[in-house]
């Protein structure tokens, strides 16, 4: 049996072939871009995390005071931390650091490290990417004006944080800091319901949170860092506890040093 083609028969094959070819082609490119595409929104929707705490076989932890009510007990807390020979870090916000200049002098000059608690003490996860870093940028100006020194330390107000912040944040070669030991200072605890409340947790890394201008903090302050020291812990800065770089961040905040080479902290 013979097959007889004539030119229409031909054309009709071509093009059949043509667009099954190029139907194939457009197909592969949709299925690539999809991949690309859940590939990007995947990245764009990782949530960035600042520092809770830090991986360290070091025994020590950082205390920290935010700044942002009245400077009444400053004083007493600077004697305090000198006769317990321990440096802090005080986390100032810009209109504290206004209303109280001597004060926030009176800290740096005691040698204790000066850190940014945001210029206004706004509701940041309410700011633009924009607003946040005025925000930083402010009170950095204000520090460095005290201190003489570039200030790379922030702590969100209220400790709020999404990816605008801590993004903002990082675009400002800052360090986002939060915390993972709450003393509750704030709610009116007394000295020893706020040592209930590390005594069984506080270990290596231990980012601890704590106010000036509450009821108890100024004349616990003794009692805390002296029970902290006694279960072996140094209290240092955060400057001298975070990595400052080759680190990453866990799920749950903690600050890990990566396993290529060894880290220098300060």
């Amino acid at each position: 049996m013979f097959i007889i083609f004539n030119k229409q028969k031909i054309y009709t094959y071509i093009v059949s072939v043509l667009t099954v070819v190029i139907l194939f082609g457009v197909a592969s490119t949709i299925k690539l871009n999809d991949s690309n595409a859940i590939e990007t929104s995947a990245t764009n929707n990782q949530k960035l995390l600042p520092i809770y705490n830090v991986q360290t076989s070091e025994k020590k932890v950082a205390f920290t005071m935010n700044c942002a009510w009245n400077a009444d007990d400053i004083d007493q807390i600077l004697e305090v931390l000198k006769n317990n020979n321990t440096k802090i870090t005080f986390f100032m916000v810009g209109d504290w650091i206004d209303k109280f200049p001597d004060a926030a002098k009176k800290m740096h000059e005691a040698g204790h490290e000066i850190a940014s608690h945001s210029n206004t003490h706004p509701h940041v996860n309410n700011l633009s990417y924009e607003q946040n870093v005025k925000e930083i940028r402010e009170a950095n100006e204000k520090i460095k004006a005290i201190t003489g020194n570039e200030n790379k330390i922030y702590r969100a107000p209220y400790g709020e944080y999404n990816n605008t912040v801590v993004k903002a944040v990082q675009d400002e070669k800052n360090y986002c800091i939060q915390w993972n030991l709450d003393t509750l200072d704030y709610t009116g605890l007394s000295g020893d319901q706020m040592w209930d409340r590390l005594k069984n947790k506080i270990k290596e890394g231990d980012i601890i949170l704590s106010h000036n201008g509450t009821k108890h903090t100024a004349e616990s302050l003794d009692m805390l860092i002296k029970n902290i020291k006694a279960k072996g812990l140094e209290v240092v800065t955060i400057s001298d506890l975070i990595y400052k770089e080759n680190y990453t961040i866990n799920a749950n905040g903690t600050q890990i040093l990566n396993s290529t080479g060894q880290q220098n902290q300060n």
